[in-house]
């Protein structure tokens, strides 16, 4: 049996990504935009490090209806089938529900790694390798595993991992789920060596995911389980379905719903340079600086004993600064936004004051 034929993939492409604002907007959304600057966008570069594993057409991007149009232009080679459109947004779990059943009802040995669109891995061969240790697992054992990322700093933006009992290789039973600890425990996750950021990346056979959605979250695995299994192997049937059904599913995601609650879930630490480009600073951090420690995004800048900033300006306009130390500046679509990267985890609510004060012109 050719395992690679019963391979898929399923990256989550629906975010809109507002702690990139004023870059990353309702409409463009930071998995379309090139953050940095290698001439492929998050998604297209999500897509090319994945191909490398999973056959093309094995290969499967759920989003938002409104964002159709912008992977069609970027994924060109993608069919109608391959594009699962979500009329609602309703978080993890009920997006990778849909994929799930919509894989095993056209591979019923189907197993699946579920990624988000946004990620950036920086050491690819250990990626492909870390991805099939992986499959090999899965596909042996009913596990639900997830990747662990080595944590670098006391991170109170991720979610933890806690490693048990060790079971294959790099894989181990989780023995505890934390989800954004606050500074001082994320200073004792760091110094036990036992705690790994949860990627977010998942692999599991769909007969897995679909028996552990079906204990802990029913409601959700019957309003899949109401189409019969041809539904999802006629594109113009299933979008007719999905559109009834999916908005009536509970927005979850699947770590509450599904990761912390089930008994068969591992972890796999792995060093393939992860990193959840997720804030302003992130960028900063992947990017390189000048002398002064500022990082430029595509634009013009005078800046003058100034340090530790970064600028991501759209258009020709001229940034002149002087005094300014460890700063966001972001300019685009009407929007300027000047704000200390140590306050940038206000940006979300900034949005929501924009959107109450200004309705969706600035979203």
């Amino acid at each position: 049996m050719d395992k690679r034929a019963h391979r898929y993939c399923v990256i989550m492409c629906g975010g809109i990504g507002s702690r990139f604002w004023p870059y990353s907007r309702a409409r463009l959304p930071k998995q379309f935009i090139d953050f940095l600057g290698t001439g492929r966008t998050l998604l297209q570069m999500s897509y090319d490090r994945i191909s490398n594993i999973i056959p093309a057409s094995n290969i499967l991007i759920i989003t938002n209806g409104r964002y159709a149009d912008l992977v069609r232009e970027q994924l060109p080679e993608l069919t109608d089938s391959q594009l699962l459109l979500e009329p609602a947004r309703r978080n993890t779990a009920p997006c990778i529900a849909w994929a799930a059943w919509h894989i095993a009802a056209r591979d019923p040995e189907a197993s699946m790694i579920v990624t988000p669109a946004d990620h950036v891995i920086t050491r690819e061969a250990e990626f492909e390798r870390s991805i099939l240790e992986g499959f090999d697992f899965v596909e042996s054992h009913n596990a639900l595993l997830t990747m662990g990322i080595s944590p670098t700093r006391p991170e109170t933006g991720y979610g933890y991992i806690q490693v048990g009992d060790p079971a294959q290789g790099n894989i181990s039973k989780v023995k505890t789920f934390t989800e954004k600890p606050d500074i001082e425990l994320a200073k004792v996750f760091l110094a036990t060596g036992e705690f790994f950021w949860n990627s977010g990346i998942f692999l599991w056979r769909t007969s897995a995911i679909r028996e552990a959605l079906h204990k802990w979250v029913p409601d959700i695995a019957l309003a899949f389980d109401a189409a019969a299994p041809e539904t999802y192997t006629d594109h113009k049937a299933e979008s007719a379905f999905i559109a009834e059904a999916f908005p009536g599913c509970m927005s979850i995601s699947i770590d509450y719903s599904v990761m912390e609650k089930a008994d068969n879930v591992y972890v796999e630490t792995v060093t393939f340079g992860w990193n959840d480009l997720g804030t302003w600073s992130t960028l900063y951090d992947l990017s390189p600086k000048n002398s002064d420690r500022n990082v430029t995004q595509n634009c013009n800048v005078l800046a003058y004993n100034s340090s530790g900033n970064i600028f991501a300006i759209r258009g020709d306009k001229l940034v002149v600064v002087d005094g300014l130390e460890d700063y966001i500046i972001a300019d685009a679509d009407g929007v300027l936004l000047i704000c200390p990267k140590a306050r940038e985890q206000k940006i979300k609510q900034m949005v929501t004051d924009a959107k109450v004060k200004f309705g969706d012109k600035y979203e």
